[in-house]
């Protein structure tokens, strides 16, 4: 078996909103649950809070797709006509941005403490991101040993998955500017208190004092980084900012909802 995710970067046309969310969550749900090797699909809105705030966002939904498929070979190429009905039917806007990535992942979510594995992610975040030509060993190693711990410790963020682009992609295929797939999970209702000490530890300025090492010379610049809240299925999360640190070292919040989470469970 082998882990695969598809990303489908869409746009939706005007009007149509509503449409698209109840084929996406009625007809398309169903029939992609079963194809072979089906593991999870939900579908993400981006958000206004971004790491990167200079870095267009050309997108405003993001459709995931998650597979450990029996044969790539065969299971990949079966997706595409089921996301082709959306285009078919005019639910995704003709200004030429659709985007179709598929990635073969070196493993599954890799999770800190600060997961809820029982509760709905309330987003995620996608880089499309590369390493400097020659140091892909390097690049691996850093964000396997090093940066995925980082990331997934920061408050709100908990969990980190990654791939890379496969050499079997579904029409219409396009240019990809990124072969690396770093996609990160959050739970939290406060997106950009989020992000905010995200980039704290990065800088070393963050409240919690503690600061992330410096980035690894071995990843390209050449990289883009999208958030999107979730919005489909029936489950949403609820349960504040998922921490499992100190969260009254933040001027303003508290350990409330961490502790409300845990006494529930």
């Amino acid at each position: 078996m082998s882990l695969y995710t598809t990303l489908h970067l869409h746009n939706v046309a005007g009007g149509r909103e509503a449409e698209y969310a109840g084929w996406f969550d009625g007809p398309h749900r169903a029939a992609v649950a079963k194809l072979p090797g089906f593991m999870a699909l939900d579908r993400y809105e981006v958000t206004p809070d971004q790491i990167m705030r200079d870095i267009p966002q050309p997108w405003r939904y993001v459709s995931v797709f998650d597979f450990d498929y029996p044969d790539p070979v065969v299971g990949i190429p079966l997706l595409g006509p089921l996301i082709a009905q959306a285009r078919h039917a005019g639910l995704i806007a003709e200004d030429e941005t659709e985007r179709l990535y598929t990635f073969r992942l070196y493993g599954d979510w890799k999770g800190s403490a600060n997961w809820r594995r029982s509760e709905p992610l309330s987003g995620v975040s996608i880089i499309l991101g590369n390493y400097v030509p020659g140091r892909k060993q390097e690049y691996l190693e850093w964000y396997e040993e090093i940066h995925s711990v980082e990331v997934s410790n920061v408050p709100g963020h908990v969990a980190m998955k990654r791939g890379e682009l496969s050499p079997l992609q579904i029409d219409p295929r396009h240019y990809c500017p990124g072969d690396q797939l770093v996609m990160c999970a959050q739970q939290t209702d406060d997106l950009a208190f989020t992000v905010k000490d995200f980039s704290e530890r990065a800088r070393g300025v963050s409240p919690s004092g503690i600061a992330m090492e410096p980035r690894s010379s071995s990843g390209s610049i050449a990289r883009t980084v999208h958030y999107f809240r979730k919005i489909s299925g029936t489950r949403f999360w609820s349960n504040g900012i998922a921490y499992a640190g100190d969260l009254s070292v933040y001027p303003g919040k508290t350990n409330d909802a961490r502790r409300q989470d845990t006494a529930g469970r």
